[in-house]
């Protein structure tokens, strides 16, 4: 799930979204996103108004978590566990479940780790910094 363009990215979540409540064939992607979606109750309503949430911007000031970055982040997480990448995680992820037995809120803790890394590459204009990220991760475990 890679790419630059906010609102195709946005649009794969509203597609996902109504191709599930209409019992249509998803792709693997896309059932990825129905199962996140499915674990935020609370972003349902809005993923069936996409006129109104396609051009949504959603800042600190306005007190709301961004729903789409939200559900990306459950997603980039996944996909870590899936790759061992950073090489780790999945240790870091297995202790977490041994210490919560939440994977939902597992991820949620998790995603404090992601986000500082994502919030700094773009504060400092560079890439990722993979290392901190799992040492912020090492951190949280047992």
């Amino acid at each position: 799930m890679y790419g630059n363009d906010r609102n195709e990215l946005r649009r794969l979540f509203f597609n996902s979204w109504r191709k599930s409540r209409d019992n249509d064939a998803l792709e693997p992607l896309e059932a990825l996103i129905v199962e996140i979606i499915r674990l935020h109750p609370e972003y349902h309503a809005l993923l069936v108004d996409e006129e109104s949430q396609l051009d949504k911007d959603y800042t600190p000031e306005m007190g709301q978590t961004n729903p789409f970055l939200h559900m990306a982040m459950h997603i980039s997480i996944q996909e870590q566990l899936q790759t061992d990448r950073p090489a780790g995680i999945r240790v870091c992820y297995q202790q977490l479940m041994a210490k919560q037995a939440n994977a939902h809120e597992v991820e949620h803790t998790m995603m404090e780790c992601l986000g500082q890394m994502i919030w700094q590459a773009q504060r400092d204009s560079r890439p990722p910094d993979e290392q901190h990220y799992l040492d912020c991760l090492r951190e949280l475990c047992p």
